[in-house]
């Protein structure tokens, strides 16, 4: 186990999607508002190294915010 101790992973969180084209990106400032496609209660994908890997909910406790796991997502058969 001391092993897995020196391993990082990069791990993303995401709460939605949206399209948008790349001239409006490029109007973007501070504090610019970015509809996306979900409710704030949908489950949010839980990345890590850009391979979903669970499904959660967000928790907000005072000024944190976190995940709750509720579902841990097969690997893929090249995974395992």
């Amino acid at each position: 186990m001391p092993k897995l101790d020196s391993v990082s992973l990069d791990i993303t969180v995401v709460l939605g999607t949206t399209d948008m084209p790349v001239h409006q990106v490029l109007r973007l400032g501070r504090g610019a508002i970015i509809e996306l496609d979900a409710a704030e209660d949908d489950e949010v994908s839980v990345l890590a190294n850009g391979l979903a890997v669970a499904k959660g909910n967000v928790v907000v406790n005072g000024s944190r915010i976190a995940v709750e796991v509720t579902q841990l997502l097969p690997r893929p058969p090249d995974m395992r």
